[in-house]
């Protein structure tokens, strides 16, 4: 780091009863006040070279006191600054750096210590030493923009504060090696130069080097030179959104934490807002900041900024251009990034639910449908006459196929991590059923492989809300295909006695069909459906065309055969589950008048002919229109 000495003399300043004085043998004729501080003074040296003491004086020499008091109230930089100043004047020895550059300069500034007063003045000394040695290092201009913040209007009007964010622009956008750094960077930079993993190891390093000292501004004046970096135009987003994410991380962090603390001292509340203003300030000039690009920020950063945004109470702008960035790459995300605490006075939920699914459903409004491909006659057609333009063409719709084919994969992906969410946020007792039916229609069919994930969920808001009604019940697993349930969560499902009776018969039905379906091989099936079979007293040797009515289903919280006990009497189960679901809605009728639990009724009923029983429930599943029993 440079610095510059001024003067020869020793220092001969020293306080004597609270005032400060020079040693020298003429008495001392003016007393300036700065502070509080009492200065005994004498006034050759310093009205030879202040121009604004030459006209206090001068307004105040009809006064026939033998010191004239001259109190500065408003001098920039306080005692520090003014001593430094006087002493210069003496000719004492002092010392100029990029630490103490901006509080000379402004206190020079305002005793108009200029060239029309005295030839070689302090404020072309300070000029001088200012272009050539602060502005050409890159440690230095870091630190004297740093320290503009303490006279933000001074160093406006001086223009100190353009002419580093200047700089420090023009070396950013600068490789390294023209950069003058410090000894620690230097140090950094000259390991790069080795071979083998050492290199390899800092090669990142080299191209973001510049975030980490930025980050220690405070965020006005990071904002501003961030600005003047990306109006550059040759740092890339990915860069930018490195550097972001590196002054997030050192000006954010466990923002959770200190606001809960803030808010739990009710006698510090004005402090704790003004804390909370301040991180919501720094916040949004970061969101503001964010590259544009898809990709150049993480989605687990963007995701952080929004938890912070929904604690610090962001504005609902910054929110939403949050959550529009997260559905552009909400696959990236993992499960515990959207669990986003909610603080609002409005809702009892633990988690703001309502976040998630504007991100789910701006993430499906930029889906792109599926591939289709060309009619095939046309494409024979076209196969003797092509050109040059038809080949682009060609490559043109392959690119739209494989960017379609990108979009498919990302919703197979957030199909998973919703089902995940669903099955944390499930356990929450304040959470409507309609919004866990919102989140979980968000994500078409298709993009379930399985529903698994999703029946798991499923039973977890059932566990955690017991006093659902019928109908809300209902509802519930109306999200869910039974077709898509593996042999253990159609083992488990048919065990819940949470779920409605046509969940549980429809998978019992889909279980028999897929094993009517692999043509009478039942032996050849896995263990656990044939333990599945076997608790219902199905012989897994004959083809499965059967539903037995003399089993019955237990329920289990588990996902293992091991706990299965005895069975007990089906027809007593069903009916009794019948008994409890008296209250179907009426206008689930079929066409000849009869309700779906009535025909249901009437196969518990029949105790015998088992494939008569199952083929009327395959007919009713497929149709609902034969009459003729």
């Amino acid at each position: 780091m440079k610095f510059m000495k001024l003067g020869s003399r020793p220092d001969t300043f020293y306080t004597a009863e609270s005032v400060r004085t020079v040693y020298c043998e003429v008495p001392s004729d003016l007393i300036i006040e700065v502070k509080g501080t009492k200065y005994l003074l004498h006034k050759f040296p310093l009205l030879s070279k202040c121009l604004r003491l030459q006209r206090l004086c001068y307004e105040i020499s009809h006064e026939t006191s033998q010191h004239q008091v001259i109190e500065l109230l408003d001098f920039p930089g306080g005692t520090e600054a003014f001593e430094l100043c006087a002493k210069f004047c003496y000719g004492i020895t002092i010392t100029v750096s990029a630490y103490n550059i901006v509080v000379a300069y402004c206190a020079a500034e305002y005793l108009q210590m200029t060239e029309d007063v005295e030839k070689g003045n302090l404020i072309v000394k300070l000029e001088v030493f200012f272009n050539s040695c602060i502005l050409q290092g890159w440690r230095d201009s870091i630190v004297t923009l740093q320290s503009t913040k303490a006279f933000p209007l001074w160093c406006e009007d001086l223009g100190i504060t353009n002419r580093c964010i200047e700089s420090i622009e023009s070396k950013v956008s600068s490789h390294p090696s023209k950069v003058s750094l410090s000894h620690s960077h230097s140090r950094r930079f000259s390991d790069m130069s080795c071979t083998g993993t050492e290199s390899q190891r800092y090669k990142p390093m080299i191209k973001g080097w510049w975030a980490e000292d930025m980050a220690e501004l405070g965020i006005d004046l990071y904002w501003r030179t961030m600005i003047a970096v990306k109006s550059g135009g040759k740092i890339p987003s990915n860069l930018i959104g490195e550097a972001l994410q590196i002054y997030a991380s050192r000006w954010l962090p466990n923002i959770s934490r200190k606001v809960k603390a803030n808010r739990g001292r009710t006698s510090d509340s004005d402090s704790a807002d003004e804390v909370s203003s301040k991180h919501r300030l720094l916040l949004e000039s970061i969101v503001s900041l964010l590259p544009s690009e898809k990709g150049d920020v993480s989605c687990s950063f963007l995701l952080k900024l929004l938890k912070a945004a929904n604690i610090l109470n962001a504005s609902s702008s910054s929110k939403a251009e949050l959550a529009r960035r997260v559905a552009l790459q909400v696959e990236e995300a993992r499960v515990g990034d959207l669990l986003i605490p909610s603080l609002s006075y409005s809702s009892d939920t633990v988690y703001d639910v309502d976040i998630v699914l504007t991100i789910l459903e701006n993430f499906m409004l930029q889906g792109q449908s599926p591939p289709t491909s060309p009619p095939r006659s046309k494409l024979r057609l076209e196969r003797r006459r092509r050109s040059r333009s038809a080949e682009n063409i060609d490559f043109e719709f392959q690119e739209s196929r494989r960017s379609s084919s990108a979009s498919h994969s990302s919703k197979l992906k957030v199909a998973k991590i919703v089902d995940g969410y669903l099955q944390e946020i499930a356990r929450d007792r304040n959470l409507p059923l309609s919004k866990f039916v919102a989140i979980a229609k968000t994500i078409p069919d298709f993009s379930r492989l399985d529903h698994d994930d999703l029946y798991r969920a499923i039973d977890i808001y059932l566990k955690g809300h017991p006093d659902l009604n019928k109908t809300e019940r209902k509802r519930l697993c109306g999200i869910l295909d039974c077709k898509k349930l593996s042999a253990e969560a159609c083992m488990h499902a048919a065990q819940n006695e949470k779920l409605p009776l046509r969940v549980v018969v429809q998978v019992l039905f889909f279980g028999q069909a897929r094993a009517a379906t692999a043509g009478g091989k039942v032996t050849n099936l896995p263990s656990n459906i044939k333990a599945l079979l076997a608790a219902h007293n199905i012989d897994p040797s004959k083809p499965p065309a059967t539903l037995s009515s003399t089993t019955s289903i237990r329920a289990d919280d588990q996902w293992s055969v091991s706990g299965l006990k005895s069975p007990r009497s089906r027809t007593s189960t069903l009916r009794m589950k019948l008994a409890e679901d008296d209250d179907f809605d009426e206008h689930n009728m079929d066409p000849d008048g009869m309700g779906r639990h009535s025909k249901l009724k009437a196969f518990c009923a029949l105790p015998t002919g088992p494939k008569r029983m199952f083929s009327k429930l395959l007919s009713i599943n497929r149709s609902g229109s034969e009459k003729n029993y």
